[in-house]
């Protein structure tokens, strides 16, 4: 599995919109067998700053997922929402899976 965390800092007028566009997305993402598991959650002392944490079953679907209709519509609905570009870090599972790392 190949794990991504996106980290997106929103402006405070913004979380509201930001939640609803991005709830959006992730209830498309799930559905794409390329994603295991899709989850948004925003920090609790600041609740300006979220992460995304995509879980995709290769390295390749996560670019599969950026041709999808509902990522572009999110990547363009949420531009103007955020504080500060977001970032993101790569990361590879070792547990759950097999025993051969």
């Amino acid at each position: 599995m190949f794990i991504v965390h996106v980290h997106v800092h929103v402006k405070p007028e913004s979380i509201e919109a930001f939640k609803e566009a991005t709830q959006e997305n992730a209830r498309n993402s799930v559905r794409e067998p390329g994603i295991a598991r899709f989850d948004v959650i925003q920090q609790r002392d600041d609740p300006t700053k979220f992460v995304l944490v995509e879980c995709y079953r290769t390295e390749s679907d996560p670019g599969e997922h950026k041709k999808t209709a509902h990522y572009a519509k999110w990547r363009d609905t949420v531009a103007d929402m955020m504080a500060e570009p977001r970032s993101s870090i790569k990361y590879d599972n070792h547990f759950p899976k097999d025993e051969g790392w």
